[in-house]
């Protein structure tokens, strides 16, 4: 990628450089003589002012010393430290998100990304992007969040496929969140095969591909895969005993290295405190494994081992604030706590979360970012409450409430089974032709093909 100055024009172009040495040389008071010798002429140095030609390595590195700056200042324009003092403040807003609030550490990125612009520096751009998309993802602004990840992987479009997985994930998972739950399966098992296609057994990489996979699978119906990707992502998480220690220690170092001069050994540092900043925001994807082991251990009636697993995936998304996670949990918490006859604190759950909905039930409203397949969800399980209570109508309320969300989300399984719900509701209560035609939606459902049905799995890494 050709970087560009803020008008516009390369900053490593010939005129350009050739402005700056003008610009710098007048400022130290230098004739075109003094920067020249012993090893250069005047009349180069004028060449190479009026932009006639493109300074060596070794004529960079001669005029930088005479005029106090670097190479890479003299080339670029970029004093030498900016690049490092970015990357350092995007470490600092990698922490502000691994441990606060989606917010706060939006605001962060947003501003890096406006420097890392106005500098030409891609690479940081990208990792600015990127976290702003996590923010957003975590807050439910889920447009933007699909922009920023979409620009994230035309900015690395020529870089090796490990560097473009966390934006691959980050679009999956905002299709998911839309309701595209088999294109989102699509993106994230087409990035599993090209790596292990390509021998890139990249664990950071795999384990964020196989934790995203989890939610789709589920609300498509696929639990044997959800189950299987669940154990290979949890077998793959890294294992650091502290890893905000840790990087608090690297970010500390770099700090002083920059302050030296030496850069290149605060790149590294920086580097390690990235990489375990993005540990810490791997959490959230390990909540989702928690989260997959009380799905799996409340299909098999395991329903103390289900609570424990979900009690510990809301505690870890609450922990981070990721406030869109931790609500989709509490869906699955509450029908846990219904089978274990706990309809209070089922009920206080599911409440909340259909607050924002409008008054009308047959075209429910979603608060921007919800998920369809959740919301419908926790309609369907206040019905089963209310039936439980023999108040037929709340619940015939409630699945009529879900049936349009579900469709929406294309979660053909779960529309099917929730006509069985409402027409057994409605047989019961002497209607039964609206049964009927309710029974007969849910077959269409059913039958529909490639609703829930996917490809072949990925092949597994070698472990």
């Amino acid at each position: 990628m050709t970087e560009k100055g803020s008008g516009g024009a390369p900053l490593n172009e010939p005129a350009t450089i050739g402005r700056r040495v003008l610009r710098l040389r007048t400022e130290l008071g230098l004739t075109q003589r003094q920067l020249a010798e012993p090893a250069y002429t005047p009349a180069y140095v004028s060449t190479l002012e009026s932009g006639k030609v493109r300074p060596s390595e070794a004529a960079l590195r001669h005029l930088a010393q005479r005029l106090g700056v670097t190479p890479e200042e003299l080339a670029t324009g970029r004093p030498a430290r900016l690049a490092a003092e970015l990357r350092l403040r995007l470490t600092d807003a990698r922490r502000a998100l691994a441990t606060g609030s989606p917010e706060d550490a939006a605001a962060l990125f947003r501003a890096l990304r406006a420097e890392a612009v106005e500098h030409a520096l891609p690479g940081e751009e990208a990792a600015a992007l990127l976290g702003l998309g996590d923010c957003l993802l975590e807050s439910g602004d889920l447009d933007d969040a699909h922009t920023c990840f979409a620009s994230v992987e035309r900015l690395l479009a020529d870089e090796p496929l490990p560097r473009r997985v966390p934006a691959i994930r980050g679009r999956a998972n905002a299709h998911r969140l839309m309701g595209e739950l088999r294109y989102a399966c699509h993106l994230l098992e087409t990035a599993l095969d090209q790596l292990n296609a390509a021998g890139l057994h990249d664990p950071d990489a795999l384990l964020l591909l196989y934790s995203a996979s989890i939610a789709p699978y589920m609300d498509m119906g696929a639990h044997e895969r959800a189950a299987h990707a669940a154990e290979l992502a949890l077998a793959l998480a890294p294992r650091v005993d502290d890893p905000a220690l840790l990087a608090g220690m690297h970010r500390g170092v770099a700090r002083t290295l920059i302050a030296q001069g030496r850069i290149a050994e605060a790149d590294a540092s920086l580097a390690r405190a990235q990489d375990l900043y993005q540990q810490l925001h791997i959490r959230t994807e390990l909540a989702h494994c928690h989260w997959m082991r009380g799905y799996v251990h409340a299909q098999d009636g395991d329903l103390e081992r289900a609570e424990s697993e979900l009690r510990t995936a809301h505690a870890m998304l609450t922990a981070k604030r990721a406030a869109l996670y931790a609500e989709q949990v509490e869906v699955e918490l509450a029908d846990v706590l219904r089978r274990r006859g706990d309809t209070r604190e089922a009920e206080a759950l599911l409440r909340p979360l259909l607050a924002a909905g409008t008054e009308s039930t047959e075209v429910p409203a979603l608060r921007a970012g919800r998920s369809a397949v959740h919301m419908g969800a926790a309609h369907r399980l206040l019905g089963l409450i209310a039936e439980e209570c023999a108040d037929t109508e709340a619940a015939e309320e409630h699945y009529r409430a879900a049936l349009p969300l579900l469709e929406r989300a294309g979660a053909a399984g779960d529309v099917a089974d929730l006509c069985c719900l409402l027409g057994d509701l409605l047989r019961r209560t002497g209607r039964t032709e609206a049964a009927l035609d309710t029974y007969r939606t849910g077959l269409a459902h059913r039958a529909t093909p490639g609703t829930t049905t996917l490809g072949p799995a990925p092949a597994p890494p070698p472990m």
